[in-house]
C-alpha cells in the first residue's frame, strides 16, 4: 500500500461528525472516469441479470459482485477511503458483505407511506446485550448516479439517530420519523454509514436509475453476510488486500491475530504507529 494514502486519513473533523450524527459524507472520493467505468460495468451486470430474468421495473439487490470485475475489487483497498475506514473501526477488519443496488423508476404515483426503517445487521440488534448497541461494522455506499434531489429513490437516514435501540414510527404509517432526511449527493460521493444508523431505501419516483455500490467493513471475526467467493482473488493480492478479502492463518487469528494474519497492523505501525492499539 503506498503511503501517499495517508494524505485521506480521517481528519479529527471527520470523527466526530461520524460519531455524532453516524454517517459522513465525502464529495468526489471517485472522479468522473471512474463513475463512467464503474457505472459501465454496473450496466453490464444489470442487463444481464435482466436477461436472466429479473424485472426491469424492480430493483436489484446483488452482492458479491467484487469477482466480477478488477474495477470493483480495487475499491476494497482504495486509498481514498481505507484510511478513514480503519480509522474509524481500527486495523483488525476485513470486508464482511458487499451488495450492488440498482432501482430503476417505479413508474408509480409518490405517496407518503412510511419507509423500511432499519438498523443493519438483523439478529445482531436483538442478541446483543448492550446499550447503545455497538457499532461492529460500517458501510461505504459509492454513489453513481445524480442523486443530489429527493424522490430518485435516495437513501434516507435520520441524523444522530445511531446511539438509539429504537425508533419510533409514525402509528398511522403515514410519512417519516422525526428527523428523517433524505441523502442527496452527487455522482462519485462516498457515503460512510455506522450499522446502527436507522436508514432506509425510498422509492424511486423518478426518471433516473439509482445506482450505487456498497461496501461493507466489520471485524474479522464477524461472518461475511453474503456467499462470497472472493477467496478466488487472494493469491493474486498482495497482503493488505487478502487480510480485507478475508484470508488469515488459521480460526484463532481472527480472534487473536499474528502479524501474518493483519498485514494492515504491520503496515501501521510503520506508517502510522499512533493507529495501532
Amino acid at each position: 500500500m503506498n503511503p501517499s494514502c495517508l494524505q485521506y486519513s480521517l481528519t479529527e473533523e471527520e470523527r466526530r461528525t461520524f460519531n455524532e450524527t453516524g454517517y459522513l459524507i465525502v464529495e468526489d472520493a471517485l472522479s468522473p472516469e471512474q463513475v463512467q467505468a464503474l457505472t459501465a460495468e454496473t450496466d453490464r451486470i444489470y442487463e444481464r441479470k435482466v436477461n436472466e430474468g429479473h424485472d426491469s421495473k424492480t430493483a436489484l439487490f446483488y452482492p458479491n459482485f467484487i469477482p466480477d470485475h478488477e474495477r470493483f475489487l480495487g475499491l476494497v483497498d482504495y486509498e481514498k477511503v481505507l484510511p478513514k475506514v480503519w480509522g474509524i473501526l481500527g486495523w483488525n477488519i476485513y470486508l464482511y458483505h458487499a451488495h450492488m443496488i440498482v432501482t430503476p423508476p417505479s413508474g408509480q404515483a409518490k405517496t407518503n407511506k412510511t419507509f423500511g426503517w432499519h438498523q443493519d445487521s438483523g439478529r445482531v440488534n436483538v442478541e446483543m446485550e448492550s446499550h447503545p448497541r455497538p457499532r461492529l461494522s460500517l458501510k461505504v455506499a459509492y454513489f453513481l448516479s445524480d442523486l443530489s434531489v429527493p424522490d430518485r429513490g435516495n437513501f434516507w437516514i435520520v441524523p444522530g439517530s445511531h446511539l438509539n435501540d429504537t425508533m419510533a414510527l409514525p402509528e398511522n404509517r403515514e410519512g417519516q420519523p422525526e428527523g428523517a432526511i433524505p441523502v442527496c449527493v452527487k455522482p462519485g460521493t462516498a457515503v460512510f454509514f455506522d450499522r446502527r444508523l436507522w436508514h432506509t431505501a425510498s422509492p424511486n419516483w423518478s426518471d433516473v436509475t439509482r445506482k450505487v455500490l456498497f461496501y461493507g467493513y466489520g471485524y474479522r471475526w464477524i461472518r461475511t453476510k453474503d456467499d462470497m467467493t472472493v477467496q478466488s482473488l487472494w493469491e493474486s493480492s498482495d497482503p493488505i488486500r487478502r487480510q480485507l478479502l478475508g484470508a488469515g492463518v488459521n480460526c484463532n487469528g481472527y480472534y487473536s491475530p499474528t502479524d501474518a494474519d493483519v498485514p494492515l497492523r504491520v503496515w501501521l505501525k510503520e506508517h502510522q504507529p499512533q493507529a495501532v492499539k
